[in-house]
């Protein structure tokens, strides 16, 4: 007797479950369709981003210009997975993954906002003519040639050694200390 109910059980959750598969298959065929429409829009918002970016920014160092894609690839990406939740009725999770990472982001935001300052303060230095490599300029105490610019530091030329310092300190302090001769 106990053999039979467990069987007559077994076959009962095999067709509940076959049946709640069958009812799910609209909502996964939904969810497909909607994850590859959108994988092919963010391609092409990548693409066009990317050339965009190529024809404003072709002077600029390609890092700034894949800096940039990147970023706004994480957004979309992030978007998508959150939108395909929804779209297959997982409205919760999608609620929470997204507050969960709002949180994570407010979070390695701070953790690494010097390094933000560094890198927007860059984006600034290489876009100011008046600052360029071959430069002379003062830094606080430190008097120098420019080296290099770079999306978070500056290299300098000081009495034959080079001095590495953060963007954002160079970039609300230096002078241009003119050429001798002029």
């Amino acid at each position: 007797m106990l053999g039979v109910l467990q069987s007559s059980l077994v076959r009962q959750a095999f067709v509940d479950f076959l049946d709640r598969l069958v009812d799910a298959v609209p909502t996964i065929v939904t969810g497909v369709v909607f994850l590859v429409s959108a994988a092919i829009l963010v391609k092409v918002v990548l693409t066009a981003l990317k050339a965009m970016l190529a024809r404003t920014m072709g002077g600029e160092s390609p890092v700034y210009r894949q800096f940039l894609t990147t970023i706004v690839a994480i957004f979309l990406w992030f978007g998508v997975g959150l939108s395909t939740l929804s779209v297959v009725g997982l409205d919760g999770i999608a609620t929470s993954l997204g507050t969960a990472a709002g949180f994570l982001a407010l979070g390695v935001s701070y953790a690494t906002s010097e390094m933000i300052a560094d890198a927007v303060a860059g984006v600034y230095l290489l876009r100011d003519p008046d600052f360029e490599v071959g430069d002379r300029v003062r830094v606080d105490d430190m008097e120098g040639v420019v080296e290099s610019i770079e999306l978070r530091k500056t290299r300098f030329a000081v009495d034959g050694d080079t001095v590495v310092r953060g963007n954002a300190e160079i970039e609300s302090e230096w002078t241009k200390v003119a050429s001798e001769g002029v």
